[in-house]
This record gives C-alpha cells, sequence and structure tokens, in this order.
C-alpha cells in the first residue's frame, strides 16, 4: 500500500488516544493539517480497518468508534451516551479455542463488548 500522510497522522491520532473517538472527531483534528475531504478520510480511515491497523467498533448507538489498540481486548459500551471504554481484564483466549474446537470454524478473532450504563448515566437515572 502507498504511503498516505493522512493515514499517518489517523494512526498516530488514534495512538495518542484512550476514549475511542468517532470518525468525526478523527476528521476534526485532522482536517487542520490537510485540505482533505470528509470522504477523503473516511476512505483512509476503511483502508486502515481493513489492513489491521485499527479497529472499528460498532456501538448500535449513535456513529462508529475507532481504537489504536489492536490487541485483543474487551470494550465496554454505555447505552446512555455511547461512550466506549476499554476494560482492563486479561483477555480469554481459551473462549476462541473452545469454539474453534467445538465447531468446525476458522476462527481469526474475537470482540467482546459489554453494555450497560457509564457512571456519569446511571447517576442521571439515580
Amino acid at each position: 500500500i502507498k504511503y498516505s500522510r493522512q493515514r499517518e497522522s489517523i494512526v498516530n491520532f488514534l495512538a495518542s488516544r484512550t476514549d475511542h473517538p468517532t470518525a468525526e472527531t478523527i476528521y476534526q483534528n485532522i482536517k487542520k493539517n490537510f485540505q482533505t475531504s470528509v470522504l477523503e478520510l473516511f476512505t483512509e480511515t476503511f483502508l486502515l480497518e481493513e489492513i489491521g491497523e485499527i479497529i472499528k467498533i460498532s456501538t448500535g448507538v449513535g456513529p462508529d468508534h475507532y481504537d489504536y489498540n489492536t490487541a485483543p481486548h474487551y470494550h465496554f459500551i454505555c447505552r446512555g451516551c455511547g461512550r466506549v471504554m476499554d476494560i482492563d481484564l486479561d483477555f480469554a483466549d481459551e473462549l476462541m479455542t473452545q469454539v474453534q474446537e467445538s465447531t468446525d470454524l476458522a476462527i481469526e478473532s474475537c470482540s467482546v463488548s459489554f453494555t450497560g450504563l457509564c457512571p456519569d448515566c446511571k447517576n442521571e437515572l439515580s
């Protein structure tokens, strides 16, 4: 794949964050350095996802979010505000192994997300 300063900027931006920004947030921060369209930036983001340099997290609540950390790990998705957070627990590789051994599937990756309310949304309901 041909080198792209835009892709490099997206990766660097995501590497500096732990809050799983949306494509819109990425665009708002990257456009300062480039004369680029939203479509061009979304295309670059899609390409980075396709080659495995970033991951897309679909929340079911609003826009997708992106993560630089491509190692297997858990996420929490708030059904109130749509915020995505990492859960700092050892990832259970055994789950993928168990599924693969008990089926005829060739498991390549696993994505586990928990859904509920973040502390802020939980407090609003109290």
